[in-house]
């Protein structure tokens, strides 16, 4: 009798196991979050668009940037208030950018991810389309990562079994990158053939909605973006920039911008930043290069305040300060005083990975360096900036054809113009741009813009950034970065002293 309960109780026990074990299996599965051998490579290439876009372009990094260029007043009294008075600590923090440091290398496994699942021995190897325009999304995302903080872990960056991985040169970055959008360009003339001029990507490209040709446009521009901002150690970029973009427009390329798709709109960063923190305001850099030249931009980049009780207002004479200063300290100090552009206003302009004035003023300097008329695009430079700002900021039709016409006519077609107007148009969203070409033209010896925020030196000591700091993620794990950043007194000290290898530094 006691043997055959025995037997009972074991075979109990045995089948509470097996049915634990099998219920635990179903447990442990993420059915919301499958594997990554799972998702199909066009899904993919969704969240990179988007992630290259709200993770790298028009996040943290273009918000105090867009203060150190001037572009763009800080103020609210908070972390702008403290990038706009140069704020040592606040400037070279490894905590200030360390979301963005994350989201973008998570951008970038998730396109290393999607380019292996379209490569020999992954799930969709003739899909090579996909592949190309994940690589160009990565050049567009690692070319600003590295601008903005210099050598940075990259070659075994992405390795998952490798949690320090080592600190890799600029240099080596840089001629990889211009590898890979060679590599890219390559497949999409290929895949424009092949496929007939439609990606396998289809409807989960919403940047191009499967439009090869816009992709193989979008590719050349960023070639000649890449081949700019390394013209300082390879002057001979400038020609073959030239022809980058040129080759840009000859595939129809008319800006690559993150918008209305399907009858949905982006949430501009921009706006739901200012609309969440009210941080960002028209900086007097700006105003002052408008009111020189007579140009009505002014009133959509100067137009809009706040009353007291936080209600959007369109601005008139009575209002405290419908621009700041740069670097004062009291407007910096100050809530809801300072004016802003209208785009902030509207959350479904659009962000741009490269617009069309751009690439208008990217071919207009690098014509102007090699000896060549700039004029044809110095122009359209112009005229695409003044539709880009009423577009965005929600007044299509704002400004007369015919007074940009007039207006463009006043204006010498030289270099130094070509990167004051270009400087103006970024303002929009292309403050990282920006960034780049003030530390690349100093490092050439040259200033067409400058800049008048007092605090941007103090007391004999330079205060404005030349890089960004590493992210604190790193800092705090990965000696190779901890190395780099320094400790104690001399903590991200080099940010203000050591430009990067592309603009004349060695880091």
């Amino acid at each position: 009798m006691k043997t055959r309960y025995l037997i009972y109780a074991l075979s109990s026990l045995f089948l509470l196991g097996s049915c634990t074990d099998s219920v635990m299996d179903k447990i442990n599965k993420d059915t919301h979050n499958p594997p990554e051998d799972m998702v199909p490579a066009k899904f993919q290439l969704t969240d990179a668009i988007t992630s290259t876009a709200y993770s790298t372009l028009a996040g943290a990094y273009a918000w105090y940037v867009g203060s150190y260029t001037e572009q763009i007043f800080g103020t609210g009294n908070n972390q702008l208030m403290k990038a706009e008075l140069r704020n040592r600590i606040e400037t070279a923090a490894s905590t200030t950018f360390n979301n963005e440091w994350n989201a973008t290398y998570g951008n970038l496994q998730n396109i290393k991810q999607l380019m292996a699942k379209c490569s020999e021995g992954g799930m969709s190897p003739d899909y090579y389309d996909i592949k190309a325009m994940g690589e160009v999304l990565w050049v567009l995302t690692a070319e600003t990562l590295t601008t903005l903080h210099g050598d940075i872990p990259y070659s075994q960056a992405l390795d998952k079994n490798n949690y320090t991985p080592a600190i890799d040169k600029q240099e080596s970055i840089y001629k990889d990158l211009c590898g890979r959008i060679d590599g890219a360009i390559g497949d999409l003339e290929s895949a424009v053939t092949e496929f007939g001029g439609k990606s396998n990507a289809g409807s989960q490209d919403i940047l191009f909605n499967g439009d090869l040709s816009q992709w193989l446009g979008f590719a050349y521009a960023v070639k000649a973006k890449v081949l700019v901002d390394g013209a300082f150690r390879y002057p001979e970029n400038y020609a073959a920039a030239a022809i980058a973009a040129e080759t840009a427009f000859d595939n129809g390329f008319a800006g690559a911008s993150l918008g209305i798709f399907n009858g949905v709109s982006t949430d501009n960063s921009w706006a739901a930043y200012h609309w969440s923190r009210q941080y960002s305001g028209a900086n007097g850099t700006v105003v002052d290069l408008l009111k020189t030249r007579n140009d009505d931009r002014l009133a959509l980049y100067s137009c809009y305040g706040y009353d007291d009780y936080g209600y959007t207002i369109v601005m008139d004479e009575s209002y405290p300060a419908p621009y700041a200063p740069a670097g004062d300290a009291a407007l910096a100090q100050a809530t809801v005083t300072v004016g802003f552009p209208a785009w902030f206003e509207n959350g479904a302009a659009t962000i741009d990975y490269i617009s069309e004035s751009e690439l208008h003023f990217i071919l207009a300097e690098c014509l102007a360096r090699t000896g060549k008329d700039a004029t044809e695009h110095f122009k359209a430079g112009i005229k695409a900036s003044f539709a880009d700002m009423e577009e965005a900021a929600g007044e299509p039709g704002f400004f007369a054809p015919e007074d940009v016409d007039a207006y463009i006519a006043t204006l010498p077609v030289t270099l130094e113009e070509i990167m004051v107007q270009k400087y103006l148009s970024e303002t929009r969203d292309g403050q990282l741009y920006t960034y780049n070409d003030l530390r690349r033209c100093k490092a050439q010896g040259e200033e067409f813009i400058k800049l008048k925020n007092p605090n941007n030196t103090s007391g004999g000591r330079n205060q404005w950034p030349l890089r960004l700091p590493y992210g604190n993620s790193d800092v705090l794990s990965n000696p190779n970065v901890s190395a780099a950043f320094g400790s104690g007194n001399d903590a991200g000290s080099y940010l203000f002293t050591e430009n990067i290898w592309l603009f004349g530094g060695n880091r």
